[in-house]
C-alpha cells in the first residue's frame, strides 16, 4: 500500500527536523524585490495563519531582505488557485503558492477539472502536518462515530475539491452514516463560522484548525463540540487518543488502501512551492531561504504564540513523496477511492 511505500519517506522527514541550520547562500539579491505569497482560500484559516509567519520570516532568510506580500485566492475549494498557478503565475521565484493539503489527491481522483501536475511543482519545504478531523456540536448527542448512524447530520464545507469534502465524503462512505455537505464557505474560517452560529451541526478541518481557534469548544463537562473521527498516516499527536483514525475501523483491503492515499495528504502539511521552469538558482535559494525560517527561533515562537506549530520538513522530501504517490498508485485504489468520495 502507498502508506508502506512512504514510511521510509515519513522517517526521512522526521530526520529532517534535526538538520543543522546552514546560512542563506546565493549570488541572487533580490533588495526591493516584493516577494508575493497566494494563499488559495480566504482570510482567517490555518493556510492564512501560516502564509503571515511566512511573510514575517522568510524575507529575512533572503540576500537583500525583499517585502513579502500575500494575495488570497479562494474558490472552488482552493482549486482555483492552484491551476491559475501552475498555468499562469510567474516564473521567477518572486510568486510563491501555499498548496492544498489534498494537491496530489485532486489530481488523481478529479483529472478533468486539474489543470496541474503536483510533480512539476518544485516544494520549498513545509512546517506542519495535518489531520482532517470531522467534530461535530455536542448538542447533537452524537459523542462517537457509531451516534452519527441512524440521524440525518449536516456539516460545512469549501467546495467537493477541498479537502474537507473529501475526508468527510471519505468518512460518510466508509462509515456508512447519512451527512449533507453543504458547500460554498471560503475557508475553514467560514466552515467553523457556520458551527458556532448553527447553521450546521459539523465540519472537518485540521485539528490545529480548532486548536488554534475554538480551542474552548472542547472543554469541560459539557463542550459545545466533540471530535469524532481523524484521518491520517498516525494519530495527531495533540488530539485525544480516543479519537480514532479511519485507518482502524475499516477491514476491507482495498478500503484500507483507499483511505492510506487519500491520507497521503496530511503529509504535506503547510509549506511553499514555485511553479514550473523557475530558475534552478532561484529554486535552491529558496529552498535554502525557507530551511532558514524553519530553523529559525523567532519564527517558531510566532507560530507557538498563535497555537501553531512547527513540524520541519525538507522541500526535497516532499518533492520525493508527491513524484512516488503519484507515479505509484494503483488504478484501482484510485477509481475505488473516487467511488468511495462520489466524485462529480
Amino acid at each position: 500500500m502507498i502508506l508502506k511505500r512512504l514510511a521510509p519517506l515519513g522517517a526521512a522527514l522526521a530526520a529532517a527536523a534535526l538538520l543543522v541550520p546552514q546560512p542563506a547562500v546565493s549570488a541572487e539579491d533580490w533588495n526591493g524585490k516584493i516577494l508575493k505569497i497566494v494563499v488559495p482560500y480566504g482570510p482567517g484559516g490555518t493556510y492564512d495563519k501560516y502564509a503571515h509567519s511566512f511573510s514575517r520570516h522568510l524575507g529575512k532568510h533572503i540576500k537583500g531582505k525583499p517585502t513579502v506580500i500575500l494575495q488570497h485566492m479562494p474558490g472552488a475549494g482552493g482549486a482555483k488557485a492552484m491551476n491559475w498557478y501552475y498555468n499562469a503565475a510567474p516564473k521567477n521565484g518572486e510568486t510563491l503558492l501555499i498548496p492544498l493539503d489534498n494537491t496530489v489527491v485532486n489530481q488523481l481522483l478529479r483529472p478533468a477539472k486539474t489543470r496541474y501536475d503536483a510533480r512539476n511543482f518544485t516544494w520549498l519545504g513545509s512546517s506542519n502536518q495535518t489531520n482532517m478531523v470531522l467534530i461535530m456540536r455536542s448538542d447533537t448527542g452524537v459523542k462517537t462515530w457509531q451516534d452519527l448512524k441512524g440521524r440525518k447530520n449536516i456539516a460545512s464545507s469549501g467546495g467537493t475539491a477541498s479537502f474537507d469534502h473529501v475526508a468527510m465524503s471519505l468518512f460518510r462512505s466508509l462509515l456508512k452514516f447519512d451527512l449533507k455537505i453543504v458547500t460554498g464557505y471560503k475557508g475553514s474560517a467560514a466552515t467553523t463560522f457556520a458551527v458556532e452560529q448553527g447553521e450546521v451541526e459539523g465540519n472537518c478541518n485540521n485539528w490545529l484548525t480548532y486548536a488554534s481557534r475554538v480551542p474552548h469548544w472542547f472543554t469541560g463537562d459539557k463542550p459545545f463540540a466533540r471530535a469524532i473521527v481523524q484521518l491520517g498516516v498516525f494519530l495527531d499527536p495533540d488530539m485525544p487518543k480516543s479519537v480514532p483514525l479511519l485507518s482502524d475501523l475499516v477491514s476491507d483491503p482495498l478500503d484500507k488502501a483507499a483511505v492510506d492515499f487519500i491520507s497521503v495528504a496530511g503529509l504535506l502539511g503547510r509549506g511553499l512551492v514555485v511553479p514550473p521552469n523557475t530558475p534552478k538558482s532561484t529554486i535552491a535559494m529558496l529552498r535554502t531561504a525557507y530551511d532558514g525560517m524553519n530553523q529559525d527561533g523567532a519564527f517558531e515562537a510566532e507560530l507557538k504564540k498563535k497555537s501553531l506549530r512547527l513540524i520541519k520538513a525538507k522541500g526535497s522530501e516532499i518533492q520525493n513523496m508527491v513524484t512516488k504517490a503519484i507515479n505509484e498508485a494503483s488504478p484501482e485504489v484510485v477509481a475505488h477511492a473516487r467511488k468511495l468520495i462520489v466524485v462529480r
